[in-house]
């Protein structure tokens, strides 16, 4: 066992280095988490670990690394103060499961304080769950939202997935990067967000309207129902528009994490 303290590459290995990580776009700000959870996560794979060594919102506990899992992670930048764990990639199947992709790498830490709607500065983008619990989807759908420039990710109390590696994993870096959003009452949030100058719009593979490609310098509320539930009634009152996406094969829905994607381009090249 070792420990890190503030390490830096030698110079020739600090420059035109094939991995590297956006920087956090939000500011360093700690509340009481909204969600319950059960303790210490583990985080892995590379882009994910090196995301949450990189936000100082995030409590980290230690960080376990093969020989090869350390040195890419530096290749990114230099590493905080923490406790670092040599391990091999069989030791860390069997902690995270053969299934896990972790490159080497898995970094302890207690679950990301989620955001308020008060503590975003600019909504200008988002996308709302309305009870979207799977933690595959709802981790794609973070990633996309970053690669978007969506300004957060809004969700549901109750019916949200906690933050695990399979959830943290599938954002590939952007449980870090994006402002995920907690409310207790989707129904004042989207009145909220609709005084806010946001157009609430509605997803619906049943729905009459066409997504079409949305002016430029809108603001928009993207909303999205879980896989097979969709919508609930008092959400799609609460739309000033219910669309569906134009698709003329014989399959008329897609997994909401694709939805997401495809609104989120139309969104923002209209």
């Amino acid at each position: 066992m070792f420990h890190i303290s503030a390490y830096r590459l030698p110079s020739s290995r600090q420059s035109d280095t094939p991995f590297s990580m956006s920087k956090n776009k939000f500011p360093p700000k700690r509340r009481p988490p909204t969600l319950p959870d059960d303790g210490p996560v583990y985080l892995y794979g590379l882009h994910t670990v090196r995301a949450a060594l990189d936000n100082p919102r995030r409590a980290k506990r230690r960080l376990l690394a093969t020989p090869n899992g350390l040195n890419r992670l530096f290749e990114g930048g230099d590493l905080p103060k923490l406790k670092v764990e040599e391990t091999t990639p069989r030791d860390l199947d069997k902690l995270l499961g053969a299934d896990a992709v972790h490159q080497g790498v898995a970094l302890e830490v207690d679950p990301v304080d989620r955001f308020g709607l008060d503590d975003v500065e600019k909504l200008d983008l988002v996308i709302v769950l309305d009870q979207v619990t799977d933690p595959h989807n709802v981790g794609a759908i973070l990633r996309t939202a970053c690669a978007f420039g969506a300004d957060a990710v809004i969700t549901t109390a109750r019916y949200a997935p906690r933050e695990t590696g399979v959830l943290a994993k599938s954002a590939s870096g952007a449980l870090d990067l994006i402002p995920m959003v907690s409310v207790r009452n989707l129904g004042d949030t989207l009145e909220t967000l609709k005084g806010q100058g946001l157009v609430c719009l509605g997803f619906d593979s049943e729905a009459r309207g066409l997504l079409r490609p949305r002016p430029a310098g809108g603001k928009l509320a993207i909303i999205l129902g879980a896989e097979g539930k969709g919508l609930r009634q008092k959400t799609r009152s609460l739309c000033d528009e219910m669309v569906r996406l134009d698709m003329p094969g014989p399959i008329k829905s897609l997994n909401v994490s694709n939805a997401a994607a495809i609104a989120l381009f139309a969104a923002t090249t209209g």
